[in-house]
């Protein structure tokens, strides 16, 4: 298996534990947090989706798909457009609300289209190009890919865990 193959395979696992966490759930499943500093299905999913969109939007010098299909209004957030939920508050965490589990898999299924197009052309050499020197070491396309896959996997575990607890109250 090549790196294309390889990271295709990644994301490909974290929209399949998306749909399995999601699909079924009424939007009152989906907005309820376990307590009040507690992150909601919505928040986690939402949250991983938009992380995953604004980082590769970033490393591919694209639009995210946030504005470039107008998610931003279909999810009708009170937060600023841009926001990724980093560093949310628990009022603003409380503030993600969403509709229906259509809305939020139809999000993350057009992130993971996009995501897959994109690393389906990548090979070695393309991992080892640097995309933000703000760090010491500067981070490569490669490490870049691999957070985001190990941030969306930790959220999409703590959703599932959330559902769980939900579904066995």
């Amino acid at each position: 298996m090549n790196s294309a193959g390889l990271l295709t395979e990644a994301f490909s696992r974290i929209q399949e534990e998306v749909h399995a966490t999601v699909e079924g759930l009424s939007p009152d499943t989906l907005n309820a947090r376990l307590d009040d500093g507690a992150n909601s299905i919505a928040w986690l999913v939402w949250h991983l989706t938009r992380v995953q969109d604004d980082h590769l939007a970033d490393a591919e010098g694209r639009e995210q798909v946030w504005f470039s299909q107008d998610w931003a209004s279909r999810f009708e957030l009170p937060l600023a457009k841009g926001s990724t939920g980093y560093g949310h508050s628990s009022e603003e965490v409380a503030s993600v609300r969403v509709s229906s589990a259509g809305l939020l898999l139809g999000y993350h299924d057009a992130v993971h289209e996009r995501t897959v197009e994109f690393v389906a052309g990548l090979d070695g050499r393309a991992l080892d190009r640097i995309v933000d020197e703000s760090w010491s070491p500067p981070v490569t396309l490669g490490v870049r890919l691999i957070s985001v896959v190990s941030d969306d996997l930790q959220h999409v575990g703590q959703a599932a865990y959330v559902r769980g607890v939900l579904e066995r109250g």
